[in-house]
């Protein structure tokens, strides 16, 4: 028992720092055994492994290239019955995971951090806004996903139906690719999802890696991808 925290790290040694304390409290509010997993990139480009060894985080280098690979190797080595995950980047408040938590245990498959929900707000610019609303919508429309937010990466979820499922995306849509993968796992009638609202913050320090255009074409392949798997079962 207990929860597995995992965190996807290119070069954000300056956002950890700042991260890990908040997570901490976080962690300790909930109560309940925790890990946190690091994973960084396959040769790292920062101090990132040195901070883990001083706070005691766990520290793997991603073997598989892109976002969905260091997803799947985070998959792989988590040890808890629950998985949390959240950005390096200091865009998701630990505050939010109390709530998400609590949500969870009342019987979820997945419970979502979530912007577009009641409460929740976002600090993108409105043309990130509004493309996110429309890739959020033909997702959810066509893969039959409840949840308003399902390209956030701030979620909880059980290990084993994660490491029960194939996960083959290489960029960030292997998010929208675990949520029906767990959808066809338990049973369209089984599967819950739940969203609890957050803020989504601007990154502390550093860029974003996302490139628009490739992020785009990435989306719109697996799109179709993933509503041919839905059309079959």
């Amino acid at each position: 028992m207990g929860i597995s925290v995992m965190l996807l790290a290119y070069k954000e040694e300056e956002n950890l720092r700042v991260l890990f304390p908040k997570l901490k409290k976080a962690m300790e509010e909930v109560g309940e055994e925790y890990e946190l997993i690091v994973i960084d990139t396959k040769e790292p480009m920062d101090h990132t492994k040195e901070l883990c060894e001083e706070v005691g985080a766990k520290y793997y280098n991603q073997e598989e290239p892109g976002f969905g690979g260091a997803y799947r190797k985070g998959i792989q080595v988590a040890a808890m019955d629950k998985m949390l995950a959240l950005d390096s980047d200091g865009s998701h408040n630990p505050e939010a995971i109390p709530a998400i938590y609590k949500k969870f245990v009342e019987g979820y498959d997945v419970v979502i951090g979530s912007r577009y929900v009641k409460g929740g707000q976002t600090a993108d610019a409105k043309s990130s806004q509004i493309m996110s609303w429309m890739l959020n919508t033909a997702y959810r429309v066509c893969l039959g996903i409840s949840a308003k937010d399902i390209s956030t990466n701030f979620r909880m979820y059980h290990t084993d139906q994660l490491k029960q499922i194939n996960l083959t995306c290489v960029n960030y849509d292997v998010l929208e690719e675990i949520l029906l993968k767990i959808k066809l796992l338990v049973g369209k009638k089984n599967f819950r999802i739940g969203e609890t609202p957050i803020s989504f913050n601007k990154r502390l320090y550093g860029e974003s890696k996302r490139q628009l255009i490739p992020f785009i074409i990435s989306y719109i392949k697996t799109l179709f991808r993933l509503l041919g798997m839905r059309i079959r079962g």
